[in-house]
């Protein structure tokens, strides 16, 4: 859900252009799409310049979703894989003076592709309902790939997207991180989330392998696809040290989410959960861990999200004080049942 802006059209393309002075021959702004509202995460700009397409993305501010948005180090770990070859934006600027759009910004190269609707599913509507069945596990697998490409970097160079403050890499830090975001996002309490706390402290994994680079937000709707293939990963404010198992299990239970918890029949040609994970062990060239301790942390990690979009929700006075949305959602209802299965 968005938040209001009321950023100038242009005001902003006056800036742009200003700012472009010195950064291309023929800094014109032809072309500037500023959405009449912007998301929590990150705002997003887009416009065209000098015969060519772009992407500003300007880092949140009093709407922010995380505890620290970690802006300029999404840059750099775009400019690192793109380096190594990965299918990421291009970026080509980051600008720390928010005097100019309000906060820091960087740009980045406009990617070809579409990506899967995540309001309403793709499950439930979009161009994802409308390609065959082969072409869906197509897809599917193409993100497994994609994935994988990541878990199979060297941490070398990354090592900043560590969150030591909250711990020694691995488990530990992750449910500090969590259980922090949970107190920092939302004023009140998410008894479920509590109850998946308690049970992940019980239920440790075993995590005896080198942590490797996590993409976070790990799912098919932060990817752009052309003919099947991807042409770029989305997203990176999620972005840690950890094990693979943590992003599959992720890309599992958003699926699961945007499916099971949105009342929708899932499209055929999906693979299940069991051959997906046939699969990704088959990229990864390993056996995989019991997901199940990272499948309740990705019902943790949403519930607790949700929270606190729902306390920004109210901080916007998009719903009363008393709303249950923070506690009572899709998310949260999905974690309780997952709970109970267990």
């Amino acid at each position: 859900m968005p938040v209001p802006d009321q950023r100038d059209p242009e005001l902003t393309r006056s800036v742009l252009e200003g700012w472009l002075a010195d950064r291309l021959p023929s800094p014109t702004v032809e072309r500037l799409e500023t959405p009449a509202t912007s998301g929590f995460s990150a705002e997003t700009l887009l416009f065209s310049a000098g015969g060519a397409d772009y992407v500003a993305k300007v880092a949140p501010t009093g709407h922010q979703i995380f505890p620290e948005p970690r802006f300029e180090e999404q840059y750099e770990v775009l400019r690192e894989l793109r380096s190594r070859g990965l299918p990421v934006p291009e970026v080509f600027w980051y600008e720390p003076d928010a005097s100019l759009l309000g906060a820091p910004f960087f740009v980045m190269a406009a990617c070809p592709g579409r990506a899967p609707s995540d309001m309403p599913t793709y499950h439930q509507e979009g161009w994802v309902t409308e390609i065959s069945e082969k072409e869906r596990g197509s897809l599917w697998d193409a993100g497994l790939r994609a994935m994988a490409s990541i878990h199979h970097q060297d941490v070398k160079g990354l090592e900043y997207v560590d969150q030591a403050k909250y711990g020694p890499t691995g488990w530990a830090q992750r449910l500090a991180y969590w259980e922090n975001y949970l107190s920092w996002g939302y004023t009140g309490r998410v008894p479920v989330a509590e109850r998946a706390l308690e049970w992940l402290r019980a239920n440790a994994p075993v995590e005896s392998r080198p942590h490797g680079l996590l993409w976070g937000d790990s799912r098919i709707g932060n990817l752009l696809f052309v003919d099947g293939e991807v042409t770029a990963i989305l997203d990176w404010e999620m972005v840690t040290l950890g094990q693979p198992e943590e992003d599959l299990a992720w890309y599992l239970y958003l699926d699961r989410h945007h499916k099971e918890a949105v009342g929708a029949d899932g499209l055929p040609g999906f693979p299940s959960r069991e051959q997906t994970i046939a699969r990704y062990a088959e990229l990864l060239g390993r056996d995989l861990d019991d997901l199940r301790p990272y499948d309740v942390l990705s019902g943790l990690k949403f519930a607790a999200v949700m929270a606190r979009i729902g306390q920004l929700f109210i901080h916007y006075d998009l719903v009363p004080p008393d709303d249950p949305f923070a506690y009572d959602n899709t998310a949260t209802r999905l974690l309780e049942k997952l709970l109970n299965e267990l």
